[in-house]
């Protein structure tokens, strides 16, 4: 410890020693062992005992890994992780995912706009955005939809140089002011493909592109309210969130949306993930009361991750699928009755 005082010297359950930066975490110890372990971390075991992610490790703990398939990396992990390693990985992470969502975004945008000029999209493949990606700039025609999924192209432009003979600009009514700016951009949303959203609807419209804020991450059953992004489709927010009034000076650009029936007969509702903060005694058993709640309530945990404030008491922060807003107020009910539970909160932000 002395000849290497900026290393920690931790061992895995097998006594295998993994030597991590000081001040590492939890996520730096999971990505040293194996990417995959990295991406799948949901919590730790230090001296078999279950820790916050952000728990600094010391020389001689024994570290233990909670994985779960399919769990991603989160952007707030860059805000404790030491090693260059896993910072480096979560970021390359982070820009892939970013990356497929804006091809994918891209794309439909190029589709509604070929449909709005007639032009057969079965006319249209990967080999001819290619061919005209070096004109925009980049290399593929991933990255070509990609710049047009981030705002940086339009999907006219783009087709344009496709169908050069179809994309001509539409007439304008006599005495009709031609539309640009946000306005036009959003008379060109409202036409967008509805996919991967379904329990979504813009009101009067069935074939629009929206998504669930991230900053609020709206659940079935709150008010809500659409705002047009560029480039991206319609931001649905909770109307209690904090950025909304901040986004809606720009009249033009806000949209009425609703939730849309759930269709019977179809299974399992969509569930959505929430946050639940529980301010609760530090006792034995406690843990396996509230988890027991939430069971009850036939839902799964996704992540928990324990923590103490400063007086010791217990901070447990749940995140659960929920239905819609009473299967929620059903849980944080159920929550509040168990004895030595102080608060149970919801937070916005997954």
């Amino acid at each position: 410890m002395d000849l290497y005082p900026d290393e920690v010297y931790t061992f895995t359950p097998k006594g295998k020693v993994v030597v991590v930066p000081a001040g590492a975490t939890p996520v730096d110890f999971a990505y040293t062992i194996h990417t995959d372990v990295g991406h799948s971390c949901v919590g730790a075991k230090i001296n078999g005992r279950m820790v916050p992610l952000r728990t600094k490790l010391r020389t001689g703990d024994i570290v233990e890994i909670v994985t779960q398939k399919d769990h991603k990396p989160s952007r707030d992990w860059l805000t404790f992780v030491k090693s260059p390693r896993a910072r480096n990985k979560i970021k390359h992470w982070l820009n892939e995912d970013q990356r497929v969502r804006a091809v994918e975004i891209g794309r439909k945008l190029l589709e509604r706009e070929a449909r709005k000029f007639k032009v057969p999209m079965s006319q249209i493949d990967d080999q001819d955005l290619g061919r005209i990606a070096q004109e925009f700039g980049v290399a593929t025609a991933a990255d070509l939809l990609a710049t047009l999924g981030h705002g940086k192209n339009t999907a006219h432009q783009i087709l344009s140089k496709l169908a050069p003979g179809f994309a001509a600009p539409p007439e304008t009514e006599p005495g009709t002011a031609s539309k640009s700016g946000e306005a036009g951009m959003t008379d060109a949303v409202r036409k967008l493909h509805l996919t991967g959203s379904d329990s979504l609807q813009v009101e009067g419209q069935n074939d629009l592109l929206v998504y669930r804020a991230r900053c609020c991450n709206p659940i079935r059953g709150e008010e809500i309210v659409g705002y047009v992004t560029r480039g991206k489709g319609v931001a649905v927010h909770a109307r209690s969130c904090p950025n909304v009034q901040n986004l809606l000076y720009e009249s033009d650009r806000r949209i009425n949306v609703e939730w849309s029936r759930a269709p019977e007969g179809a299974g399992q509702a969509q569930r959505y993930p929430v946050k639940i903060i529980v301010h609760c005694e530090d006792r034995t058993g406690m843990l396996k009361e509230l988890t027991a709640v939430i069971s009850d309530e036939n839902t799964d945990i996704r992540a928990v991750d324990l923590s103490r404030d400063d007086e010791g008491e217990a901070i447990i922060e749940f995140v659960v699928e929920a239905e819609d807003v009473r299967h929620l107020n059903r849980m944080v009910l159920g929550l509040r009755r168990v004895e030595g539970v102080r608060q149970v909160q919801r937070t916005q932000k997954v």
